[in-house]
């Protein structure tokens, strides 16, 4: 049998008599609701991330842009056309945030929440294409060297950028990982080393104005290597998520909590997906062959319970309850099994 409920207690449950006869017979609607409103919650956390980190990275971008047309710098150049395209992800991701909220449908059965990780392969392709920009001009820049004029003021606007990437690095990692958003956490990771490009500007800045000029467009090469090493970063992360990757300890946690609940003799298949920034959880438990079915829901019900409790962002949970083989008698998977391949 299998029993499928998607919910979620804030509060610990005594399941008495009375409680499990009303499960059997009436879902639990507050649950769901509950579910769905800390959803909700979690879309507008990071909408308000986005938007707020595109208003400031916008700003140190502007300010980088002025300071780049009259200096000439290509090392400030290149971080701000990155410091640009990080502010410009917000936008891929907001679509995915007011995606996610929709209701799921009968082509859509899971919701929107892939959505997420579609705006992380374009966060990925946007660093890829900025830092292809930064090298071809370091490159250009190294063939062809000209001086960078105005050079405290590229050392300013480097330090501007530091401030402006290292505040929204750290505003968009902790929403990403409070929300479970990979491609959040990804983008807040990619604005982290926008800082530090930021600093290695100053370097450029004065290796000019000790009169070396290769040093700008050298700094740049530097700026390219270090996106490329976000890109690396940020790839892997999407990618994970993308193939259905989940941290190990969530898996040993709830296999934890399943075997803590009574009635449950053991833990089968179990399978945990991200779906946006929320976790859907299936499962199949091994109970006592001989008890009756009323015995074997309620023993699923308290298992689901239990999984909802141990794991974090987790909302819905499948729990299929498998009768413990009596010994002497054929395993029925086994024998459908073998059924099948004849």
């Amino acid at each position: 049998m299998s029993d499928r409920h998607e919910h979620s207690h804030p509060h610990h449950h005594r399941h008495g008599p009375r409680h499990r006869l009303s499960h059997l017979l009436t879902p639990h609607s507050h649950e769901t609701a509950d579910k769905v409103d800390s959803a909700l919650e979690s879309s507008a956390r990071g909408m308000r991330a986005l938007w707020v980190s595109l208003a400031v990275l916008g700003v140190t971008a502007l300010a980088q842009a002025l300071v780049v047309v009259v200096s000439g710098s290509v090392a400030l150049l290149g971080d701000t056309v990155h410091n640009a395209a990080d502010a410009l992800t917000a936008v891929p991701l907001g679509i995915a945030f007011v995606l996610g909220r929709r209701a799921a449908t009968r082509r859509f059965t899971y919701g929107y929440g892939r959505a997420e990780d579609l705006a992380g392969l374009v966060i990925v392709l946007t660093i890829a294409a900025s830092a292809a920009f930064a090298g071809w001009a370091a490159i250009d820049r190294l063939l062809d060297p000209r001086p960078v004029q105005h050079v405290p003021a590229v050392a300013v606007a480097a330090l501007v950028g530091f401030a402006g990437n290292e505040w929204v690095a750290r505003y968009r990692i902790r929403v990403g990982r409070s929300i479970g958003s990979a491609a959040l956490v990804a983008d807040g990771l990619h604005a982290r080393t926008d800082g530090f490009t930021s600093l290695a500007v100053l370097l450029g800045a004065g290796g000019s104005a000790l009169g070396w000029q290769p040093a700008d467009p050298i700094v740049g090469l530097a700026i390219t290597a270090a996106i490329a090493l976000v890109l690396r970063d940020a790839a892997r992360e999407v990618f994970r998520r993308v193939m259905d990757a989940v941290d190990p300890a969530l898996v040993d946690r709830a296999e934890r909590a399943l075997t803590e609940v009574p009635g449950v003799r053991g833990v089968g298949e179990l399978r945990l997906r991200w779906i946006g920034h929320r976790l859907r959880a299936e499962v199949a438990v091994v109970v006592d062959g001989t008890v009756t079915v009323r015995e074997a829901h309620r023993i699923a019900v308290d298992a689901e319970h239990a999984l909802l409790h141990a794991v974090p962002r987790l909302t819905a949970a499948l729990v299929h309850a498998d009768p413990e083989p009596v010994p002497g008698e054929a395993d029925p998977h086994l024998a459908l099994a073998h059924h099948t391949a004849a």
